[in-house]
């Protein structure tokens, strides 16, 4: 998704989850990932390179140069030593989260989240039947989602007292 919004030039408003260290090991936010010259460097400043495959995902396997590493500890538990799994999306994750980090761009994401989801949740609820598919096929389905985003947008807009003007446009009521 942050791909498409990317191409699209589009700014993305999503808010990328923080990796957690499992038992509180070092995360995969402690490594430093360097597409360019296609290698990982450990807490510890040993590297790795990353070896892709055709999916277009990466792996930086540490193997051995974990077996004497200080950090071991804080760092693995895996015999082999510690593995990095890469996306291939792991460029717009890592602007994603350097987003997620910047004050302006978490005050601006604050202010419009908090409408949007509220409203998808609202979709979501039983009553709308937004769970659970009431056709079968991806395009009846997308069909039926789509006119319940237009039934609840047209419920909003009346809300707002959204009425025609003469000219066959739209303007808001005034009091």
């Amino acid at each position: 998704m942050l791909a498409c919004l990317s191409e699209a030039r589009a700014e993305a408003m999503v808010k990328v989850q923080p990796r957690g260290g499992l038992g509180g090991r070092f995360s995969k936010d402690c490594f430093t990932v360097d597409l360019e010259a296609e290698h990982v460097r450990c807490p510890n400043q040993q590297t790795a390179r990353i070896r892709w495959h055709r999916d277009g995902s990466g792996v930086a396997a540490f193997g051995a140069v974990c077996a004497a590493c200080p950090l071991r500890e804080r760092c693995t538990t895996a015999k082999n030593g510690r593995d990095i799994n890469l996306s291939p999306y792991e460029e717009h994750l890592a602007r994603g989260r350097a987003n997620s980090a910047d004050p302006d761009w978490l005050a601006r994401y604050r202010a419009t989240r908090p409408k949007v989801e509220r409203k998808i949740a609202h979709m979501m609820r039983r009553r709308h039947g937004g769970r659970r598919a009431r056709v079968r096929g991806t395009s009846k389905i997308d069909a039926d989602f789509s006119l319940l985003a237009a039934a609840v947008n047209l419920a909003r807009l009346a809300v707002f007292g959204i009425v025609s003007a003469p000219c066959g446009s739209w303007t808001t009521a005034t009091a």
